[in-house]
């Protein structure tokens, strides 16, 4: 089933363009360009006209009459063509707009009158591209040597990847309790790259309980995804938010056309049990793998919950707060630490028993059993507590 992608208005004229040569974007910089130009970089112009350069120029004026899409209008799609129209037929030599940062693409003389580019990769989802078409007598020229007065910058906002497609490359890089295949056995071209693919998606273990399962969403924010982005943030040297914003995007497609898989290999989850005696199992790859006695929080101080992802580790700490009645403590030490949600923390630390709230919301355990737990929660590792 052939890949939907969205329709793109092209100006009412139609000429098909000759192809002359491919140049690098070192002579367009030049000035040396030709009808067709595959290039790193490229640009589009606004919906602002050109001003009147031939007085200035010695020649008679080029005008920007209008683009496609409009710079002033809705974000466009990562594989979105910018199309110039100018008042007058283009010298098939004209020095070409340039886009920053650079994309993959190509210019096209497509009408006497029209600019084309057509991205080959994809704009850069969720984030700005600026667009310059060079005017002056080094700038774009018009037959009989007309020019637009003085170069135009402006920029485009590009839509940001979906949900879904985060969720679609995160399933396949490993990062996901699921797979994703893909249903279109066309290959992805590079343009298409941060556009939704056809295909489903399947628990890689059956084992897991529905209380985890549940909290999957297909398409839609939930916890599960956010802890998967956490994952890839941390392998990828990223500030581990959970949001998948520009940064993200960029490595998650880049990721994608190398086939940079998960670096851990394995997917855990801590189920945190408040049912008496009071315990901890870590899941790892669909089965429990590890069990021990624990501790949550106090009447006065309860364990929130809920599900969240680790956030912070260490492999000790000094932890200080206030104590229920109002008095201070200050506890330095504390080992084997990942916290999940606000204060609250996965840690060691020694009490008579475990098995019965005795903290002020942390999920404490014995030092040694936390030792075992620790290397099982890396920074996006989901927290249950029921």
């Amino acid at each position: 089933m052939p890949r939907s992608k969205p329709a793109h208005a092209a100006p009412a004229r139609g000429w098909v363009a000759v192809v002359v040569a491919v140049v690098v974007a070192a002579a367009v910089a030049a000035g040396v360009a030709t009808a067709v130009v595959t290039t790193r970089g490229g640009a589009a112009a606004s919906d602002s006209h050109g001003t009147s350069a031939g007085e200035a120029l010695g020649h008679r004026a080029l005008e920007l009459l209008s683009t496609t899409p409009v710079a002033s209008g809705s974000p466009i799609p990562p594989d979105s063509p910018i199309y110039l129209n100018f008042s007058a037929p283009l010298v098939a030599t004209t020095p070409l707009p340039t886009i920053a940062p650079p994309v993959d693409g190509t210019w096209v003389l497509s009408s006497p009158t029209t600019l084309t580019f057509t991205p080959s990769a994809s704009l850069p989802p969720g984030s700005t591209v600026s667009l310059t078409v060079p005017g002056g007598s080094t700038g774009v020229e018009g037959e009989g040597r007309m020019y637009l007065s003085a170069s135009v910058t402006w920029s485009y906002t590009v839509a940001p990847m979906s949900t879904l497609r985060v969720q679609e490359i995160l399933a396949q890089l490993g990062y996901l309790p699921l797979t994703f295949t893909s249903t279109d056995p066309t290959p992805v071209t590079a343009d298409e790259l941060a556009l939704d693919q056809p295909g489903t998606f399947a628990w890689r273990w059956s084992t897991l309980p529905a209380p985890f399962t549940s909290m999957w969403s297909q398409g839609a924010a939930n916890v599960i995804t956010t802890g998967a982005v956490m994952a890839f943030e941390a392998d990828h040297g990223l500030g581990t938010d959970g949001v998948a914003g520009p940064r993200v995007m960029a490595a998650l497609l880049a990721a994608d056309v190398a086939g940079t898989m998960s670096s851990y290999g394995h997917y855990d989850w801590v189920d945190v049990s408040t049912s008496l005696p009071e315990h901890v199992t870590v899941w790892r790859d669909g089965s429990p793998i590890y069990t021990t006695p624990a501790n949550t929080g106090i009447e006065a101080a309860p364990t929130a919950m809920g599900t969240w992802p680790v956030y912070a580790r260490y492999t000790s700490t000094t932890m200080s707060g206030t104590n229920p009645d109002g008095s201070h403590y200050d506890d330095p030490g504390v080992p084997w630490v990942s916290y999940f949600h606000g204060g609250d923390a996965l840690h060691g630390f020694i009490r008579p028993g475990y098995g019965y709230p005795q903290s002020l919301g942390c999920v404490e355990m014995p030092p040694t059993n936390a030792a075992a737990v620790y290397p099982l929660t890396p920074l996006g590792t989901l927290v249950t507590v029921e």
